[in-house]
């Protein structure tokens, strides 16, 4: 790893800024806005799952030799970090007191986690190829990586949000759903990753955005069950 600081700051800040942007966009149409103290603890924790992240996928591959195996193992446990760290963070909190919280607190963690990871991975094409070479690369997981972890996330929030007025079995049953759909977006992506090809590369955003679109929508439905919720307080 280079010890140049300046790459390391154009890595960190190639990877910091595209990730705020997105939670911009994800946070703007919250009813009630979050403690900002508490959104970038939630941010900083996703940040750090990443130093867990790494070694527990190194000892993946040391078990696994299989591929796809592989891929849906490492998207496992991405996916089940992220949701410790936002169930560390919630847990008991006055403030996960509508439905719209939920999303909002596991994009954010994955967002943060998006965000070092990036960082990460942009040295390398920095390192060799330059600062305009990164910030190409920096474009691309932009509109791939970065929301596909705020999108696979986030779908578990929205699974809780929807259960958020049901009974503890039903809470139960629904995470689980998100936790599982979590863990297929994510790996169905990285498949998709694997193909380099040019259709595979169209084919990989199309799916991506159609997810976000359905997930948008659904983040909009838990935000007028937010609003409807404040109307009868």
């Amino acid at each position: 790893m280079t010890h140049d600081p300046n790459i390391l700051i154009v890595s960190f800040l190639g990877g910091l800024v595209p990730a705020l942007l997105w939670l911009w966009f994800w946070l703007k149409n919250d009813v009630h806005k979050e403690p900002r103290g508490l959104l970038f603890l939630a941010f900083v924790i996703g940040m750090g799952i990443v130093i867990f992240v790494i070694p527990m996928q190194r000892l993946a591959t040391a078990y696994f030799s299989d591929t796809q195996t592989l891929i849906v193992v490492w998207a496992a446990i991405e996916e089940l970090l992220k949701f410790a760290g936002v169930t560390l963070l919630t847990f008991h909190s006055l403030y996960l007191d509508e439905p719209v919280d939920y999303p909002i607190y596991f994009m954010t963690t994955a967002l943060g986690f998006a965000a070092f990871e990036n960082s990460i991975f942009l040295i390398h094409p920095i390192m060799t190829e330059g600062t305009a070479a990164g910030l190409l690369t920096g474009t691309l997981r932009f509109m791939g990586a970065t929301l596909l972890h705020a999108v696979a996330s986030g779908a578990i929030g929205v699974f809780l949000g929807l259960a958020f007025y049901k009974g503890v079995f039903t809470k139960i049953l629904y995470l689980l759903m998100g936790i599982g759909s979590a863990i297929a977006l994510h790996s169905i992506f990285n498949f998709f990753i694997m193909n380099e090809s040019r259709n595979s590369f169209l084919r990989t955003f199309g799916f991506l955005w159609v997810v976000t679109i359905i997930i948008m929508l659904l983040f909009e439905k838990l935000r007028r069950m937010s609003s409807n919720r404040s109307i009868h307080i």
